[in-house]
This record gives structure tokens, sequence and C-alpha cells, in this order.
């Protein structure tokens, strides 16, 4: 949903951080097979729900940049065949809507902003922050983890190793964008030597220190990450 913010003459689009149901895109967001999805079943005049409308936003807005994990709520007193539907008594009622489970399951956890990042980075598999950055576990993968430490520590079977991460790569298609990012840099440091690892995560946090979209930022963080992993294997100092 779009909200417009009149700045003079000039109208400017604001992207809800928190997608907005009713009965004509229900199905089509929170039963969407590709998608985990929570949602909060509100009333406008719900005093809970006021007070935990700043808290969903703040949620909305750390998870925004994650395509299929989205935070979303439906006024049910206004869209009452919706709460019907989900057996709606009470408000706030916060429901999960899983990619493998579109019956939605309760949610009964915490409320604050900390407790819904837990429960979706849990149930997402995704690694944010309060904010909307991500951890610095985010883009790592452990089997590719112990390989690139076996290709820094053991440099006489490198071009083996080289292979036999290629090869783990091309068995894990799900994470095929990290290991692409790993084989890259066996490969670079190959060409360029071991100082190529410093260097990168130089010229990486150069970047991050500018201005730069979310899926941007996102992709550097998560190469950052995984050259810490080569850069921890080296005995230098994991830089976070």
């Amino acid at each position: 949903m779009l909200k417009f913010i009149v700045l003079g003459l000039c109208a400017v689009s604001v992207l809800a951080e928190v997608k907005v149901l009713d009965n004509d895109n229900f199905d089509g967001i929170a039963l969407d097979k590709s998608k985990d999805v929570l949602v909060e079943f509100y009333a406008p005049w719900c005093g809970h729900c006021k007070r935990l409308e700043p808290v969903f936003e703040k949620v909305g807005k750390t998870f925004g940049n994650e395509k299929n994990c989205v935070v979303a709520k439906v006024d049910a007193d206004k869209e009452k065949d919706l709460g019907s539907r989900f057996g709606i008594s009470g408000f706030p009622t916060i429901k999960f809507f899983p990619k493998n489970n579109k019956e939605g399951e309760e949610y009964n956890g915490g409320r604050s902003e900390q407790d819904f990042i837990d429960y979706l980075n849990e149930k997402c598999g995704t690694n944010r922050v309060a904010g909307g950055g991500v951890d610095d576990q985010a883009g790592i993968v452990a089997e590719f983890n112990a390989l690139a430490q076996k290709f820094v520590t053991d440099s006489a079977s490198r071009a083996a190793t080289l292979e036999e991460m290629q090869a783990a790569v091309d068995g894990k298609p799900e994470e095929k964008k990290s290991g692409d990012y790993y084989v890259k840099v066996m490969k670079k440091i190959t060409d360029k030597g071991d100082g190529y690892v410093a260097t990168e995560i130089a010229r990486l946090e150069k970047i991050l220190s500018g201005s730069m979209t979310g899926d941007k930022r996102d992709q550097m963080f998560k190469r950052k990450n995984i050259l810490n992993v080569f850069n921890k294997a080296a005995g230098g100092k994991e830089e976070l």
C-alpha cells in the first residue's frame, strides 16, 4: 500500500512496511505458498492494538526487504468475513501463515519488537536485526565454512579444496548465491594471494559507509560475513 507525503509542490510515495490486507488481497498475500506471513488481526478502537501498532510498524520495517517473510495486518472489525473465517474472537490476534501450513497458527509469544524479530528469523530462516540490517551470520553456510578453513590452512591442497567447494555448492542449490561467493573468494585468493581478503573487507567497509539500496546493502554485508570466515581461518581479527 502506498502512502503519499506532500513536500511543497512535490508528492513523494512511500511504501508501507506493514502490508494492509482486506478481503480482496488476503488470499493472494497471506496464503501465498511461497511466503511466510505474520498477520495482526486488529480493530481500530482496541487499546491494546493501538499500543502494539508502533511496535508492529518497526517489525515491518525490519523485514521490509524480505520478499518472502511478510508482516501484515487486517482490520478484522471492518473485514468481518476474514475475522469469522479465521476464528478471531479478540483483538489483537496474531497469526502466522507459514509456507507449508496455510491454515495458520496462532502467535503466542512476547510482543516486544525483539520478540517478533526473533520469532520471524527462526520461522523464516532470516537473519534480520532491528532497523532492517542483517546480522553477522547472514550469508554464511556451515558446510562451506569448513571448506573455507581447509582452503586457507592447507595451501598445498587448495586446487582440490576449490573443486570440493564447487561440488558442495552444486549440491546445495538453495545456497547457490552464498556458495558462488565462497568459490569466488577462493579463486581470488589463488590469483591475488592471501592479502586479498583483508583488502576486500576494507573495500566493502568503505562502500557500506555510503548510501545504497537495502538489497545492495544486504548483499555487501553477506559478502563481508563470508570474507570474515576466511579472515578468521587465517588467524586474522574478525571484522564485525
